[in-house]
């Protein structure tokens, strides 16, 4: 059979039934991708011109308008800093305190589901691997059984198998690859995110306790 006349849905089927399980893996990985550019883009601002905003706002003691800025951005920095200001007439630790509690709600946020991502981009060639040897096991199994029974053994014979156990790596590899690149570029978008918080955030707690 000629594999480059097969459609992608022929190819699928004649991988095996471990094939199933790296579909599922690709919709998971695909729908989280989705789910997290759209998120880290709508909540994508310019976060020195908001600190810049509300640092205005609380040079001329506008605290209630300060804070109606961040409740407009919706952005975990905008919420982080909102935290702070809630506590500017506290002393530096109390603020501290409030920032970093703040945190804790809002940076899980913007790592939501990459740990899924990451796992489906490790287990994904594992599954292929997996039904890979288990159709050459098959494969040689029918192949004892030919010769058991003193028919001719053919290349063929192991070729014809061996091609087809080895499609389910071919398509685990095929998840793997662009949902391990996903995973890298969204966790470096996070990471740089979150040192954006870090640093707005001391900048904000150095403005309220000089």
């Amino acid at each position: 059979m000629d594999v480059y006349r097969m459609s992608l849905w022929q190819l699928f089927l004649a991988g095996g039934p471990l094939m199933w399980p790296i579909l599922v893996c690709s919709v998971f990985a695909f729908a989280i991708t989705l789910e997290r550019f759209v998120f880290l883009n709508k909540i994508s601002i310019d976060s020195q011109d908001l600190l810049n905003k509300i640092i205005e706002k609380m040079k001329r003691h506008e605290t209630k308008e300060a804070i109606a800025i961040c409740d407009s951005a919706k952005n975990p920095i905008a919420n982080i800093l909102k935290a702070g200001i809630l506590k500017y007439d506290r002393p530096r630790p109390q603020i501290t305190e409030a920032i970093e509690d703040a945190s804790l709600y809002e940076i899980p946020r913007l790592q939501k589901n990459l740990g899924i991502l990451s796992t489906i981009a490790h287990v994904s060639p594992l599954l292929g691997l997996l039904g890979t040897a288990a159709g050459m096991v098959v494969c040689f199994q029918a192949i004892q059984a030919r010769a058991s029974a003193l028919q001719l053994v053919s290349p063929a014979d192991l070729s014809a198998g061996t091609w087809n156990a080895l499609l389910s790596t071919v398509f685990g590899l095929m998840v793997a690859i662009p949902a391990y690149i996903v995973y890298n570029y969204l966790a470096s978008r996070v990471n740089s995110f979150i040192l954006e918080m870090e640093k707005l955030s001391t900048e904000l707690v150095n403005f309220l306790t000089e």
